[in-house]
């Protein structure tokens, strides 16, 4: 089955069945990138719960909800909602305000959308497992980075039997670590927690468990270059390039099999250079491969107005919400973004917060 699988949208309008949604949460974050995607999934938004009025009665006038509360228990002992979206920030001491957020709701009965962070420790995402077995009810992470259309089709190529195995993989983020001292302060180490979910969900996505890592931080930008041996028997490097350039593409993915690689650039442009031969060296005339083995290039255009170069397709917003509507509507769990995936995630973390540079690690 591959994981790519192009498709025609429908518009929220034309769902037979939809979802009872409540949403928690009123910020920027959720005005941007995550109310809009309604307009394309299975869902009758009748609730918002924010800690400010203003704000939620705001949004509501925005996105057609019904109603709008301040406490999320009223707001799910009123509505009984069949899901429920959350996004939020921070407590004062660094944890994330979600994860209880979500064992509310899923004991209230709801399945949960939940943004990531999931939690800001392995021991809160172990929690919410248990919580989501007994209770039943699905507890999905926003890991938008693993539905982007680029990456997906990235994992189809290397699990390809003509890729060979996938050997090495390298992924670059725009990352700081701070120094030493500050790694076991949740505070001080928010910005790792709220962005390691990306590459985190990256690496977990096309390479699987990490077995061990070990990594070498640079004291004026916070940068760190680590090296990660899976379980699979691949290696690969992650790199928090702190201190490049905010002007150029901000990340890079490349994947290196056997005879062929393929790289991710800037999200959307996807080059995957296929098995070719070497060139006679000293004597080819022309660099030009035959088409069997020429490199193949996948990159949206921009002149339409089309749905596949809106933000919400190209960085999987519209596709990691329809993927947790259609799990609820059709009963079962959902196959990615799950609690797993954080927890291996939360290993990553808990490996960069615990271990000095310079040593290597199980992770």
């Amino acid at each position: 089955m591959p994981h790519h699988i192009p498709r025609e949208i429908r518009y929220n309008f034309e769902y037979e069945r939809r979802l009872k949604a409540c949403f928690i949460g009123a910020g920027g974050h959720a005005y941007r990138n995550v109310y809009p995607t309604f307009r394309y999934a299975p869902v009758d938004l009748v609730a918002i719960c924010d800690l400010s009025k203003d704000r939620a009665d705001g949004f509501a006038r925005v996105f057609g909800a019904e109603r709008t509360y301040t406490d999320h228990q009223a707001m799910l002992a009123a509505e009984k909602p069949d899901v429920v979206f959350i996004v939020t920030s921070y407590t004062r001491d660094g944890h994330v305000q979600a994860t209880q957020l979500a064992k509310d709701v899923v004991e209230a009965g709801a399945h949960v959308w939940m943004e990531k962070p999931t939690a800001a420790s392995r021991a809160e995402v172990e929690e919410l497992i248990a919580v989501s077995k007994r209770t039943g009810k699905n507890i999905m992470t926003g890991l938008k980075k693993t539905f982007f259309p680029a990456i997906e089709k990235l994992k189809d190529i290397v699990t390809a039997p003509e890729f060979g195995r996938l050997t090495s993989l390298v992924v670059r983020y725009p990352q700081a670590l701070p120094a030493p001292d500050k790694r076991g302060d949740l505070v001080a180490m928010q910005s790792v927690i709220d962005h390691i979910y990306h590459p985190g969900a990256i690496i977990s996505f096309l390479a699987g468990e990490i077995e061990r890592a070990s990594f070498e931080w640079a004291e004026p930008t916070g940068a760190t270059i680590a090296s990660l041996k899976f379980k699979s028997g691949a290696i690969g490097a992650l790199h928090f390039s702190a201190g490049q350039s905010w002007g150029g593409p901000l990340e890079r993915v490349e994947a290196i099999g056997e005879g062929s690689h393929a790289v991710v650039e800037n999200g959307v442009k996807l080059t995957h250079y296929r098995k070719a031969k070497l060139p006679s060296y000293g004597r080819a005339s022309s660099w030009i491969q035959p088409e069997e083995s020429a490199t193949v290039v996948y990159e949206p255009e921009f002149s339409l107005g089309q749905l596949y170069n809106n933000n919400m397709f190209t960085l999987g917003y519209v596709p990691e919400v329809l993927h947790f509507c259609e799990a609820v509507l059709e009963g079962r769990a959902v196959s990615k973004g799950t609690l797993e995936t954080a927890l291996d995630i939360m290993k990553l973390y808990d490996f960069y917060a615990t271990t000095p540079h310079g040593v290597s690690a199980a992770v």
